[in-house]
């Protein structure tokens, strides 16, 4: 089944719960950090309205991170796009494929949320979701996220006109279904997400020539053992031929 975050920033407040409660129960290291809250301001003087921009991974369905990854230290489960640092090579490949910006290497790996797998597997919610004082974030099947989204969306207008709501159908539909008071591009984000020419130069050219050299390489190691074989069995041919006329050399001598 496939889960998502609803993160309204129609109602977060900028408390920076989220980063902390993510910091503290991920148990995370001083300079790394799955959430990074940005003071906004929209408009021209004196019409000025404020917000903030809530970054984090928006685990998207078609996510470039995982397309790129040389050791499947990204993948995909539950809707989420999950991260084993372990695996990781360090190669940054990650870093710049993602067209939100989000993966950063640090210690020479890769990180970034990974929707608390740990915590959410055993039945709990994410450290984030659970702190949120506004319910400006929730998290849960992706059909009912996107309704209430939707009606959050619909609800904001009344205030905000362009409210609306981002992450259905950008990059396969994200993990993260955001409730926007404005525009994506008002807000900083990409209307329609795509990622940088390294993603689709690796995903064309660079990754199927790999895959293309592990098959050459895989018919010239079969070829090679074609070949191995039947030196192999004419060795053996000649052997029992020695061992015969060995043999046969004997037996006259009993004689």
């Amino acid at each position: 089944m496939a889960m998502a975050f609803l993160l309204d920033l129609g109602r977060c407040i900028g408390c920076e719960a989220c980063v902390v409660a993510c910091k503290t129960g991920n148990e995370l290291p001083d300079g790394m950090a799955y959430i990074e809250l940005i003071e906004q301001i929209r408009g021209t003087f004196p019409d000025l309205e404020g917000g903030f921009d809530n970054h984090r991974c928006l685990h998207c369905a078609d996510a470039a991170c995982v397309a790129v990854c040389p050791t499947g230290a990204l993948f995909k489960e539950d809707g989420m796009t999950r991260l084993n640092r372990s695996a990781c090579s360090g190669c940054d490949y990650c870093v710049g494929s993602c067209p939100y910006g989000v993966p950063k290497m640090v210690d020479g790996r890769s990180a970034k949320c990974d929707a608390c797998a740990s915590t959410t597997k055993a039945g709990g919610s994410p450290w984030c979701v659970t702190t949120c004082p506004s319910r400006a974030l929730e998290y849960g099947e992706r059909g009912e996220i996107l309704r209430t989204a939707r009606s959050r969306a619909e609800a904001l207008r009344a205030h905000y006109p362009n409210a609306q709501v981002y992450g259905e159908t950008q990059a396969g539909g994200l993990g993260v279904v955001v409730v926007l008071p404005d525009d994506p591009e008002v807000l900083g984000l990409p209307r329609d997400p795509e990622p940088p020419m390294m993603a689709a130069a690796w995903q064309g050219f660079v990754q199927p020539v790999s895959i293309g050299l592990i098959g050459v390489t895989a018919v010239g190691l079969g070829v090679a053992g074609v070949i191995a074989r039947r030196n192999h069995m004419a060795e053996l041919k000649e052997l029992e031929a020695a061992e015969v006329g060995a043999g046969d050399t004997a037996d006259g001598e009993e004689v």
